[in-house]
């Protein structure tokens, strides 16, 4: 341990003395840690967000979506999932409630929405009351859709605040008719504002009752919806999950071996799914900036062959005063290990800072978040990088013959 102690006091002295050079020495590894901090913070911060979103549909939910695979869309084919499926979902699938059905109502040409002169594109969603709660968007003025407007296909409409400044509506736009699809629809509801993410807002939609919604489509029996549900018992999710797709492959005449032309997945496995994209993402752009790493470790070792070179005679004495070769091999593997170490506590402080001031200049973009094995990895990776690259030096000065070694001038 004395030995230990030492070498370590040693290594701080020898870095102190040089400290500009240290300094430049370092500089490799605290910009290779600062972009990988940094951008690992960006994007589990975005995981972070997205993945708090997917949690809140629920641990007992299901959704059931079309799957078209790449091969069948290079074909020209769609599938679909359709009203029929609603139905039997519905009517054969016990122990679920607040099935919800819900699709994309396609505006374009005329069909934009309209008020007093002012007009604006966006997205129509035709869907039903309990779709509220599914997606934890709530109306903040007004009222979200009914199933009273369901089973009178009444012309209302939930608006986002996005929607109403476009259309410049009053603040308080209850009551107000727009037109949509050559078609007036009075504003029932506003929802609670959202912001942006990624400079998108998320309140740019309306929502309108799901039967109204199909009577404005060509075909409402071939209109593709996605359809979500609760089940009641969260012990069931997974042989009502079995159930439901058995159903579905009998109605779609599936062979046996044939994949399934749609989906059904759980919210976990939504977030599954999201977060394996996300953990790919993450190793690619942390493998590409942690390239700057691998220079800052052969700037170290440079370095250190130069220290090597000016302390030739300091070895020499050292060894003619009893030091082993292993106290010398020591001595310069710790100086070159600390000045990773620091290199990585200083590249992580300014990654962290990064991070957290593009996620704040960034339109919409969520905190940036560093987690715990980020910090662990970079603090990990400096330390080898100092002792890989520090070995070949110290390796070298530990060789020294003690006689040529005084002898150096």
């Amino acid at each position: 341990m004395t030995m230990l102690l030492e070498s370590l006091r040693s290594a701080l002295a020898s870095i102190r003395a040089h400290g500009l050079r240290s300094f430049l020495t370092t500089l490799g590894i605290i910009i290779g840690v600062a972009s990988v901090i940094a951008v690992v913070s960006l994007v589990q911060g975005l995981e972070h967000s997205i993945t708090s979103q997917f949690e809140g549909l629920g641990g007992n939910s299901l959704t059931v979506r079309s799957d078209t695979s790449f091969k069948e869309a290079m074909q020209g084919k769609r599938n679909h999932l359709t009203l029929l499926d609603l139905d039997r979902i519905t009517h054969y699938i016990d122990d679920i409630e607040d099935v919800t059905p819900l699709f994309v109502v396609n505006i374009g040409g005329d069909r934009m929405l309209r008020y007093q002169g002012q007009s604006a594109f966006t997205q129509v969603v035709a869907t039903r009351s309990s779709w509220q709660d599914s997606r934890q968007i709530y109306a903040g003025i007004g009222r979200f859709v009914t199933n009273n407007d369901e089973r009178s296909r009444r012309r209302v409409v939930v608006i986002g605040e996005t929607v109403r400044e476009n259309l410049k509506l009053p603040e308080d736009p209850i009551g107000e008719f727009i037109e949509m699809g050559g078609e007036w629809f009075k504003v029932v509801g506003v929802t609670e504002e959202r912001g942006e993410m990624f400079g998108f807002s998320q309140d740019d939609f309306v929502v309108i009752p799901f039967s109204t919604g199909m009577a404005m489509v060509d075909d409402p029996l071939r209109q593709d919806i996605q359809i979500s549900f609760n089940v009641r018992n969260i012990d069931d999710i997974e042989p009502i999950k079995d159930r439901v797709t058995a159903l579905l492959r009998q109605l779609h005449k599936l062979k046996p071996g044939e994949r399934n032309d749609f989906k059904v997945q759980t919210a976990s496995q939504l977030t599954e799914s999201f977060e394996a994209v996300i953990g790919t993402v993450t190793v690619v752009l942390g493998g590409i900036v942690s390239v700057s790493l691998l220079v800052g470790g052969i700037g170290i070792m440079n370095i250190m062959l130069v220290s090597v070179t000016e302390r030739t005679r300091e070895i020499g004495i050292s060894k003619a005063l009893g030091a082993k070769r292993h106290h010398i091999l020591l001595q310069f593997l710790i100086e070159a290990t600390v000045l990773s170490l620091l290199g990585g506590i200083v590249g992580i402080l300014i990654g962290y800072g990064i991070g957290f001031g593009a996620a704040k200049l960034l339109p919409g973009f969520p905190d940036a978040f560093v987690p715990w094995w980020a910090v662990a990895l970079a603090f990990g990776f400096s330390t080898l990088v100092g002792i890989v690259f520090g070995l070949m030096p110290a390796a070298k000065a530990a060789k020294l013959d003690p006689i040529e070694a005084l002898r150096y001038e």
